[in-house]
This record gives C-alpha cells, structure tokens and sequence, in this order.
C-alpha cells in the first residue's frame, strides 16, 4: 500500500506531491517549493514518514525548488532529468530510467519542450507531467531552451499512454487538480485539432508576460535550490495551502 497527497502552494500556484511506503514509511516528494519547507517537513513528521527522495520535473523558473534544503536537512537524494546537466544532482535520471523505494517504483520519461531537462514520472497508473502538460494547457516554450517542436512532441509521447492514465500537473491556475489522458486528447486547445505547424505558430503568438521570480529561481535552481535561499526582497511567507 501507498500514501499519496496533493499540496498546493497558493503563492505559484504548484502542485507538489508526495508518495510513500505505508509499511516502510519511505516517502519521495515531486517538486517541492522553497517557501513550503516547513509545511512539508511538518507532514513528513506527521505521517513518521522518512524523505529518501526529491524528483525535480525540471529547472523552475516559476518558484525555487525546497528539495536542496530537503536533502541538507533530511538526508534526500535530489534527482532530476539528465537533460539538465546539474552538477549538483545527487542523480542525472535519463529517459526509461526508474527510481525504486521499497515497493514503490516510477519511470523516467523524458519530455523536451518546455525545458530540455524536463522529465515526466509514471507511477503505476499516475502521471506527474511538470509543465509539459498542464490541465487544458501546456507549458510556455519562450524561454530556457524552450522549443514547440520538441514541447509537441513530448506531449504526444505522453497521450500515447492509454486514456486512462491519471494525470498530474505541475501547476493549475484555474482550480483543477488531476485530468487523463483521454480528456486532455479530448479537450485541449494544445492538442485537439492541432498538427505541430499549428501547434508551431499558437505557441509562437502567445505574448506571456516573464515570470515574475525568473531572474532568482532560475539561478537558485541550476544549483539544486541550495540549503538555505533566501526570499525576494518583498516577498512574505507563504499563505496558507491546500492539502488533497
């Protein structure tokens, strides 16, 4: 048996995830957020879970990862996507590649696009796609090796799994916490009727604003999070989070 939880993070809307071990209460957390350390090392507590892992989807640009704080203070194993070269990675994981705890075990799908270190996690019937699929969305292509063609292609690798495979996004901004891969086929703008020169040219015209903690997640990321990052001049703590 597993334990799985959703978290939410209010302040960049990011989805962090945690999975364990009910017997060996071995856990793993996908993308954890800086500013949410004390929330996720309060749960860890909680559950008398031991972290033994942190996943990175990929380098943030959004938010700064806590799985370097994590593992400094916890002991974890910080992994993230061969397609990042991080240095500071306990391990580079490549496409196919699985990390196993226990009884649990997920795989390593490579999906380019959005970054080109960014890796989806399949765990049995579960999807953690990152910010190559989002809910009736996908991830922005303008910046950090961002390539529609690639980004195309990693999201119909990903909706060749079969329809019913749940899938968990990096991010929603609309409310949404889980879709499938039979609804995003169904009912995505970024894939229902769209061939990769269309595909192309919508991600090309999208004229999104910069992501407003680019210029310090970025940097805090390509090394791990670190131990200890400090906020943004401005910034406060993190509101209070949603827990599934």
């Amino acid at each position: 048996m597993a334990i799985f939880k959703q978290l939410f993070d209010e302040a960049t809307s990011t989805f962090t995830y945690l999975i364990a071990d009910e017997q060996t209460r071995s856990a793993l957390l996908i993308d954890p957020v800086h500013e949410q350390y004390d929330r996720d090392r309060r749960m860890l507590d909680e559950l008398e879970l031991t972290l033994k892992y942190v996943l990175e989807t990929h380098v943030h640009a959004d938010h700064i990862t806590g799985g370097g704080r994590l593992r400094h203070e916890l002991g974890a194993q910080f992994i993230v996507g061969k397609g990042t070269g991080l240095d500071c990675a306990d391990r580079l994981i490549a496409d196919g590649e699985t990390v196993t705890m226990d009884g649990i075990t997920l795989q390593a799908i490579s999906t380019p696009g959005h970054t080109d270190g960014c890796t989806s996690y399949l765990w049995n019937d579960r999807l953690f796609t990152g910010d190559t699929i989002l809910i009736n969305a996908c991830g922005r292509t303008d910046f950090q090796q961002g390539s529609p063609e690639n980004l195309y292609r990693s999201i119909h690798r990903l909706l060749s799994l079969p329809e019913e495979t749940l899938i968990y996004p990096g991010h929603d901004y609309t409310g949404h916490r889980v879709s499938c891969v039979a609804q995003e086929k169904a009912i995505s703008p970024y894939v229902f009727g769209l061939d990769l020169a269309a595909f192309a040219e919508k991600m090309q015209n999208l004229n999104l604003p910069k992501p407003r903690r680019i210029d310090v997640a970025v940097p805090a990321n390509t090394h791990c999070g670190g131990a200890d990052v400090a906020r943004a001049a401005g910034e406060t703590e993190a509101p209070a989070t949603k827990v599934c």
